[in-house]
């Protein structure tokens, strides 16, 4: 006898997805399927266009994450003409980013993942919402999540010309510096966001680890799994979203490799398997051994626990204090509880913030020269940031004329999958004993996988509907039990 549990559609992400979970024949966890049931089609529809055209096109990838997409594309375009852009430039498109990650980090805790904490994963489902998260922590909060993000959003318009899907970044640089008066607006909002960011963890800090349920599941064993961890780290070997070397770490926390993002397909290779439309990346120099963790399997993670783990440290006095509390709070140099993905964004938003307050101050932002022309003969081109969900690459071959020949796109979800996947299948484990799966412990199984902030149109990219996602239950080849909203 065999049951299947599906969780179709799953929610409170972004994309759609469905989660199978096959029960033995007493009714305890067999095996699970974290399953994209998307198609993307960008990488093949980018072939045939002039290589200019993909910054603006890429952003159209994602409505929650495009100005990854738009910074990755341009520092692809750069480096395939060949071009060094203006200091200007740089400054800009790092404030820009900063601000980026910071809406990101702001929409997914405090919309997406604070509900499961605020007011928690047994809670009525009509109240484990934003609406109901305000009801705890009060209107003011409220209406400050919504100001700063809404701040972040103003200043990736200012500089990138659109708020939600930017433009103004092109190979060579931006197509527009900023005024005084901007630059100003953007000084204010910084500042504001920097005393948000330092609220928020303090929210976090009261209400969900000052909670010793809360506590106990983000630092138990549950939520848990030692696996090699991949991110940016600049010349310094801290924290940084927009440019630097790629770090890769080993369960111990032992530098395992570290090269240059040009580099990524010496290190980096994707399994494809028949059951879902999202590949799994993993390490080429160890191998694909499945969907399992440990120091002999190539399955790594990335986002911002990632890149905490993989850094010596933040580069900013506020986030480097946060990040002390961080691993003091855990007692090891490298942690492996998925929860604490969550803690990790808040940390970032400081550094974030602290980023944007330092760069806004910069008088080279309001320089003029923000553009060099490239005149040099396109041929091959690789662009990596740090998406706000992990290191995102962007690699473009084009003709002599700047016609694209080919795209490849890894993204954070991507490198994630495995580790969504065996979250899903030891949260279901540990919870679902003969056959027993009531809305609470399907709730902690969605929790699983939302700790990594999945973006599945990114990983993807969906033809037109709707984004649904559904569990479903299985006994002998039949559908006894489907979740979906």
């Amino acid at each position: 006898m065999q049951k299947r549990i599906s969780i179709s559609p799953i929610t409170r992400l972004e994309g759609h997805g469905k989660i199978d979970i096959i029960l033995d024949e007493n009714g305890d966890v067999k095996d699970s399927y974290f399953q994209v049931v998307e198609l993307r089609g960008f990488e093949k529809f980018c072939e045939g266009r002039p290589v200019e055209e993909l910054p603006r096109i890429m952003p159209k990838i994602c409505g929650v994450c495009p100005g990854a997409h738009h910074m990755a594309s341009s520092k692809a375009c750069d480096a395939l003409y060949h071009v060094k852009i203006p200091t200007a430039a740089r400054k800009l498109r790092e404030l820009f980013y900063n601000a980026h990650v910071y809406h990101s980090h702001v929409l997914h805790f405090f919309a997406l993942a604070a509900p499961d904490f605020i007011p928690g994963a047994d809670a009525d489902p009509a109240k484990r919402n934003i609406l109901g998260l305000i009801d705890e922590v009060g209107l003011d909060i409220g209406k400050a999540v919504i100001k700063n993000r809404g701040y972040a959003q103003k200043i990736q318009g200012i500089i990138g010309g659109h708020p939600i899907h930017p433009v103004a970044s092109l190979p060579g640089g931006l197509s527009k510096p900023i005024t005084v008066d901007e630059r100003g607006e953007i000084q204010n909002m910084a500042a504001s966001m920097l005393d948000f960011s330092l609220a928020a963890i303090k929210i976090f800090e009261d209400l969900v680890l000052g909670n010793n349920a809360y506590r106990d599941m983000i630092t138990g064993d549950t939520f848990f799994h030692k696996t090699y961890y991949a991110g940016l780290v600049d010349e310094n070997g801290k924290v940084n979203f927009y440019d630097g070397t790629v770090r890769v770490i080993d369960p111990e926390g032992n530098i395992f490799a570290e090269f240059a993002p040009e580099r990524y397909q010496d290190h980096i290779e994707e399994r494809v398997e028949s059951w879902t439309y999202l590949k799994f990346p993993y390490l080429k120099n160890i191998g694909w051994k499945g969907i399992v963790d440990g120091p002999d399997s190539g399955v790594y993670r990335v986002n911002s626990l990632a890149r905490l783990n993989v850094s010596d440290g933040m580069a900013t006095p506020l986030a480097q204090k946060e990040y002390e509390k961080f691993f003091d709070l855990f007692g090891t140099k490298t942690v492996h509880n998925t929860l604490a993905f969550h803690w990790a964004r808040l940390i970032e938003n400081v550094f974030a913030a602290e980023e944007m307050v330092r760069l806004a101050d910069d008088p080279d932002i309001i320089d003029k020269q923000v553009r060099t022309i490239p005149v040099e003969t396109p041929t091959e081109g690789i662009g990596v940031v740090e998406a706000p969900r992990g290191t995102l690459y962007h690699h473009y071959i084009t003709d002599k004329n700047g016609i694209v020949k080919k795209v490849n796109l890894i993204v954070a979800t991507g490198q994630n999958n495995a580790g969504m996947g065996m979250s899903v299948k030891k949260v279901a484990q540990t919870l679902i004993k003969n056959g027993a799966a009531d809305k609470a412990i399907l709730d902690h199984v969605e929790m699983a996988f939302r700790a990594y902030d999945p973006c599945l149109a990114c990983a993807t990219h969906a033809m037109p509907g709707s984004s649904p996602i559904e569990i479903r239950i299985l006994q002998n080849g039949d559908v006894i039990r489907r979740l979906k909203r």
